[in-house]
């Protein structure tokens, strides 16, 4: 019971993150799509634990925090909102990079996950 109230809990505030981020059209209106692809790594290794591709439309959420995939992982993640902030401040199109998660977890080591990522940003045509 206990762990379903705390899912219950993550995923409301969860929403509530989302909500406050806005949409990508609100927030970027410049920007038609953003196509975000990742590998996932276990214990900064060369095992890929996961490869993911993320798709943002003007009508998605402008939240760009990726969940770590590590079981009992807590408090981690990838937060790839400064990349992409910085990418539209400075119109840039792509940009590939790495991240390690900061999550908690007494069974997890501290560098007990990793992502490298590549992050594409189609803008309108109007724009520059």
């Amino acid at each position: 019971m206990i762990q379903t109230k705390n899912y219950l809990a993550r995923k409301e505030l969860k929403k509530e993150k989302r909500l406050a981020a806005g949409l990508v059209s609100d927030r970027f209106p410049d920007v038609s799509g953003i196509v975000i692809s990742m590998k996932y790594y276990r214990e900064l290794s060369n095992q890929v634990l996961m490869v993911r591709t993320v798709n943002f439309f003007p009508t998605s959420y402008a939240f760009f925090n990726m969940e770590c995939m590590t079981k009992g992982c807590v408090n981690g993640g990838f937060d790839l909102s400064p990349v992409i902030d910085n990418m539209i401040k400075n119109h840039k199109k792509s940009e590939k990079g790495k991240m390690v998660c900061n999550g908690e977890n007494d069974k997890l080591a501290s560098n007990h996950a990793s992502v490298s990522y590549e992050i594409r940003i189609q803008y309108n045509k109007r724009s520059k």
